[in-house]
Order: C-alpha cells, then sequence, then structure tokens
C-alpha cells in the first residue's frame, strides 16, 4: 500500500513538470517527505516507467525502501520524466491525481 497520499504525488507532479522553474521548491517539498513518502514515490515513479508492474507494488516498495544507494530526493530529481512516470503509475494503480492537480492550479 502506498504510504503517501495522491494530493501530495500531485503536488510533486506539478513542481516536476516545472523543473526548471522549481527544482528548489521540488527540493524542499522532497526533503520534508518521510522515508515512507519517498519510498512511495520511488516505488510508482518504476511501476510509470515499466520497471515494476501495478502488481508487483508491495516488492517495489521493498526495493525502493531497502536498495537506495542516493539520496531519495536527488534520486527522483535526475529522473527524467518524473511526472510522466508518476501519471502513469497513477494510472496503471486506478488512481487519479487530476482533481488534486486542479484544486493546486487553481491555488486551493
Amino acid at each position: 500500500m502506498l504510504e503517501i497520499t495522491v494530493h501530495k504525488i500531485a503536488q510533486v507532479i506539478l513542481m516536476a513538470r516545472e523543473l526548471d522553474r522549481a527544482e528548489g521548491e521540488l527540493r524542499a517539498f522532497l526533503d520534508a517527505l518521510n522515508e515512507d513518502e519517498l519510498a512511495s514515490l520511488v516505488a510508482l515513479m518504476w511501476i510509470g516507467r515499466g520497471a515494476f508492474e501495478p502488481d508487483d507494488l508491495v516488492e517495489a516498495l521493498e526495493t525502493a525502501r531497502n536498495e537506495a544507494s542516493t539520496p531519495t530526493p536527488d534520486y527522483l530529481l535526475g529522473t527524467p520524466h518524473l511526472s510522466d512516470h508518476l501519471e502513469a503509475a497513477l494510472e496503471l494503480l486506478d488512481l487519479s491525481a487530476q482533481a488534486d492537480e486542479d484544486e493546486l492550479i487553481r491555488g486551493g
């Protein structure tokens, strides 16, 4: 089970889309997350890029927790197409961040 809210995932997606302007903001956001939330983001990113199947979420979470070799915010910030991978993973898991993204864009 994911240890992060869809709302927080939506925030990461929006900031990752604007990485050239929001890198500092995204880094601060990621630095404020706990280890379980960061592992969930890594697992989602891996599912979204096809390294794990949606049914392997638990395994992806365990791998993200156990095999981290660099600081997780650095790893996520260095991942090309992070927002695309996170959105793809949510779709594969029958989740959606669209309502949260819309709320965040409106300033909610």
